[in-house]
């Protein structure tokens, strides 16, 4: 069989109106399954990229004690985190498109572990901003290296799937953190955790190191499966300024969309468990406060993995790539406007299931959101353009903050306000995506 004939079948297998879940996984794996260990990479280091993100708000009582840190001192140390977090973004998504994914995401790992194993090392309030200002500043690097390597890795029809599965690193790094942390921090305290973290990252580098390779360069990837990955047809593209970058419609079309809604997960991360605190009177600890959180983060992770399934069945039924994206969007912002019912409701577990519903939404809206991005976008410049709207997102994370806290003032801690406001911010951005997304790869010139 040639591998043109073994391309076709496996397409035909995915494809096919009649076929099952089972026949589409056995066509996607029949082509090859080199690109599914690289999206593995890719997952597990979001995984670690959250471990090291997560640990401080688990360990904040211990280190807040150890140091006599203030509120205000713990909220700097967040607020450097995300100024580097910002930079971050467009510095290194650039880079990556400059030098390679690879060696610029080696370079990253390497740097934001020894940033998380120098706050073992750290006796201040200062300490902890600096150290934290260089981890932001180097895991910005992981997103913009997931969609680079998805983009190079996998055909339209199977992105949104592969990006919803690296995606949902991020719900199991915000599980485990606060299921492990405390064993490490019982046996050896919480200089060690942060050297355990570090040394975690050291391990990814290892393999990432030796497994990782383009496509093209890859020295086992069997010809069938670069053909499959490649079948879409690119006008050939020559490198251009970060300036014309800018002016590109498909830019600013992902970065202001993206720019609304990427902060609602945040929101959902520092204030989902003061907001079940104050309305359930639920006590810190796994059977009061971590069960709720623990269905909620795993909800997440289904629609994450489960996010682009839609589009990707919609594709694989003839639709145009960024119409099946747009169309799965809409769905999923209308799931999310169940969340209005959270704030007003006496029942813990009705909240649980309306904010489970929410935050599964949100992940599978990200998935193609940023499965759109990848449609539209020339493979050598993705991370620009994904670090650009990714700079944005954090930024409007900053603003966010205070928004909410400014609301929460006003109102006396109540969430009907912000609750309200969530499925709005879905129903802006994908209006703007509809009317600014381009509908095919741009040729694109100085």
């Amino acid at each position: 069989m040639t591998p043109s004939q073994s391309s076709h079948m496996a397409r035909a297998a995915m494809t096919s109106a009649s076929s099952g879940i089972g026949d589409k996984i056995r066509g996607a794996l029949a082509v090859g399954k080199t690109r599914w260990g690289m999206l593995a990479l890719v997952f597990f280091a979001t995984t670690l990229n959250y471990i090291d993100r997560a640990a401080l708000g688990v360990m904040q009582p211990i280190l807040a004690k150890e140091m006599s840190w203030t509120a205000m001192d713990y909220a700097n140390i967040n607020f450097w985190f995300q100024v580097g977090y910002a930079i971050g973004f467009v510095l290194q998504g650039r880079l990556i498109d400059r030098v390679g994914v690879k060696r610029v995401f080696f370079c990253a790992v390497l740097l934001w572990s020894l940033a998380t194993g120098a706050h073992g090392l750290a006796t201040s309030a200062a300490g902890f901003m600096v150290c934290r200002f260089i981890l932001g500043l180097t895991e910005a690097a992981n997103y913009p290296a997931c969609v680079k390597t998805t983009r190079l890795w996998f055909p339209a029809g199977e992105r949104a799937v592969a990006t919803g599965i690296f995606n949902a690193g991020t719900n199991v790094g915000a599980m485990f953190t606060p299921m492990l942390l405390p064993l490490i921090l019982h046996a050896w305290g919480w200089q060690a955790a942060f050297l355990c973290m570090s040394a975690l990252g050291g391990i990814w580098l290892l393999c990432w190191a030796l497994k990782y390779f383009n496509p093209e360069d890859h020295p086992s990837v069997k010809a069938s499966e670069l053909e499959y990955i490649q079948q879409q047809a690119e006008p050939e593209q020559a490198r251009v300024p970060f300036s014309r970058i800018l002016r590109m419609r498909g830019t600013w079309a992902f970065a202001l969309a993206y720019s609304l809604t990427a902060p609602v997960f945040w929101f959902y991360l520092y204030w989902l468990p003061p907001f079940l605190n104050q309305q359930y009177n639920l006590g810190i600890n796994v059977t009061q406060m971590g069960i709720p959180l623990i269905i909620i983060y795993l909800t997440a992770d289904f629609g994450s993995v489960g996010g682009g399934i839609l589009s990707s069945f919609l594709i694989g039924r003839g639709a145009d790539p960024i119409k099946a994206r747009l169309l799965s969007m809409l769905l999923f912002a209308c799931c999310i406007i169940g969340v209005v019912v959270a704030a007003g409701s006496s029942h813990l577990w009705v909240a649980v299931a309306a904010i489970s519903l929410a935050i599964g939404a949100h992940q599978a809206w990200t998935a193609n959101i940023w499965s759109l991005v990848m449609d539209y976008t020339p493979k050598h410049m993705m991370s620009t353009v994904f670090g650009f709207g990714g700079m944005c997102a954090a930024i409007g994370g900053m603003f966010m903050t205070q928004i909410v806290g400014h609301i929460l003032t006003v109102t006396n801690n109540n969430y009907t306000v912000l609750f309200t406001l969530i499925p709005a911010m879905y129903f802006i951005a994908l209006t703007w995506m509809y009317f600014m997304a381009p509908r095919k790869i741009p040729a694109v010139t100085e």
